[in-house]
């Protein structure tokens, strides 16, 4: 008679709910990492801007990849979705709190968002397809 292992752990039944969350966590992580690399090293405030985006990328692509994951369908769909969600969000925040006008620099964002989250969605899939 084997035991199954069980957790009281909560888990999230929508895909795109649990994308978003991983999303903010590779944020917050990323956003702490470029402070420490400001901080402790010789990384000039002028590259933020690019490194900031590198950043955006990878979170939408975590965030893609857990969704697409999760629903198992669909991945390119779930994955861009999210990432165009996410590149709006992050639009919608920095416009609410530092007065930022939307640029090219802001379709950059939500283009580069859209696309990580996309491929983070076609990897995420297929990943979840052979386990």
């Amino acid at each position: 008679m084997s035991v199954a292992k069980q957790t009281n752990a909560p888990k999230i039944s929508s895909p795109f709910l649990a994308g978003i969350l991983w999303s903010i966590i590779w944020l917050a992580a990323g956003a702490l990492l470029l402070s420490l690399l400001l901080q402790y090293s010789n990384v000039k405030e002028d590259n933020l801007p690019m490194y900031s985006m590198v950043v955006h990328g990878f979170s939408a692509f975590a965030g893609g990849f857990v969704s697409a994951k999760r629903s198992g369908r669909r991945g390119w769909y779930y994955g861009g979705f999210l990432g165009l969600l996410y590149g709006i969000a992050i639009l919608l925040i920095s416009f609410l709190a530092v007065d930022a006008s939307l640029s090219l620099r802001s379709l950059t964002l939500l283009l580069t968002a859209l696309l990580t989250g996309a491929l983070g969605g076609i990897i995420g899939v297929n990943l979840g397809r052979s386990s």
